[in-house]
């Protein structure tokens, strides 16, 4: 299954060009997912390219952190930040990744407006 997946654009950028391997969240998904659509948030407003899901860690917070800090792609404090209130954490690891030459609207390639967090794609 894939879905739309709502990225900030500085972090969907150091995913295509190699400087994250993980994407953090807070909640993950319940269907079995193997394939990211990333849809650059606002100022860019866009689908930008996709990558495939190799594995979904989950650990308490700072496990999470100490396993995934080599190739995190950001800075603890915005890590911690970003998790605090939170027992666990997720890290999708990326498997392998392609960046679009044409950016895509997800109303008109989905027929979905931009989610908050994600959507299910059929």
């Amino acid at each position: 299954m894939k879905i739309l997946l709502s990225i900030k654009p500085e972090f969907a950028n150091k995913i295509f060009n190699g400087n994250k391997e993980y994407e953090f969240r807070r909640v993950i998904f319940k269907c079995n997912v193997t394939k990211v659509i990333v849809y650059a948030s606002s100022p860019v407003k866009k689908i930008i390219g996709e990558f495939e899901i190799e594995k979904i860690i989950s650990h308490n917070i700072k496990t999470l952190w100490d396993e995934t800090k080599e190739s995190s792609g950001i800075k603890k404090e915005y890590f911690f930040k970003y998790f605090r209130g939170k027992a666990i954490g997720y890290a999708i690891k990326i498997k392998s990744f392609r960046e679009y030459k044409n950016p895509l609207s997800p109303e008109k390639t989905f027929g979905l407006k931009p989610p908050q967090s994600f959507a299910y794609i059929k």
